[in-house]
Order: structure tokens, then C-alpha cells, then sequence
């Protein structure tokens, strides 16, 4: 891995998908931390997050979308309405959120969280 930030900004631009869902991992919580022995996990729609950063600081929700292609995630309570009345999400970079409660239906989820490193 390179020191240059010309050379990170371009692995940032051009990495794939796989290495970019691990780019859009989120803080835990501290409860959540202690549960899971995991500092950070990959942010997955259905996750409860608290936005610690910028305009919408101290609001939770639900995540909406994950958009892997700008590295920004979509979270309920931090949206406006557009004139015509249609929800208009402000996307939010995951380093700005906090996973406060984990979506765990899928069994794959599971095993990457419990997992020894």
C-alpha cells in the first residue's frame, strides 16, 4: 500500500465493489462493541445507525440505501421533502455514523460477525 494520497484517492475510485462494501464499514456502538468483540462492521441496509457528524448530528434511523459507487449511506431520519412532497434522502458518509443496532436475519451476517479475526 502506498503513502501517496494521489495513489489512495485512486484506489479509492477505482476499487471494486467486493473491496468497497469493506470501505463502508461503521463504528459500533460500545454495547455492540462489547458483544461482538468488533471495533467496526460493514453498514447493510436495515441497520439502526446514530449520525454523530454535520446537519443531522444526534439523529437515528433506520439505513435506507447504501450507495457503493459514492461510498454514502441513505438514513431515515435525515432526509428532507421536496416541494411535490417525495422524501429526498441527504446522503451521509459512513465515518459521520455509529451502528447503534445491528440487522441480523441474514445467516451469512452472522457468521462474519461472530467469526474469529
Amino acid at each position: 500500500m502506498s503513502k501517496q494520497p494521489r495513489k489512495q484517492r485512486k484506489a479509492l475510485y477505482t476499487a471494486p465493489l467486493h473491496k468497497r462494501h469493506d470501505l463502508m464499514s461503521v463504528h459500533l456502538s460500545e454495547s455492540l462493541r462489547d458483544q461482538f468483540n468488533k471495533r467496526s462492521f460493514p453498514v447493510r441496509k436495515g441497520d439502526e445507525v446514530l449520525i454523530v457528524r454535520g446537519d443531522f448530528k444526534g439523529t437515528e434511523g433506520k439505513v435506507e440505501k447504501v450507495d457503493l459507487k459514492n461510498y454514502r449511506v441513505m438514513v431515515d431520519g435525515a432526509s428532507s421533502q421536496k416541494q411535490d412532497g417525495t422524501k429526498l434522502y441527504q446522503p451521509i458518509h459512513p465515518s459521520n455514523l455509529v451502528i447503534t443496532e445491528l440487522y441480523l436475519d441474514d445467516e451469512r451476517r452472522n457468521n462474519a460477525l461472530n467469526r474469529k479475526a
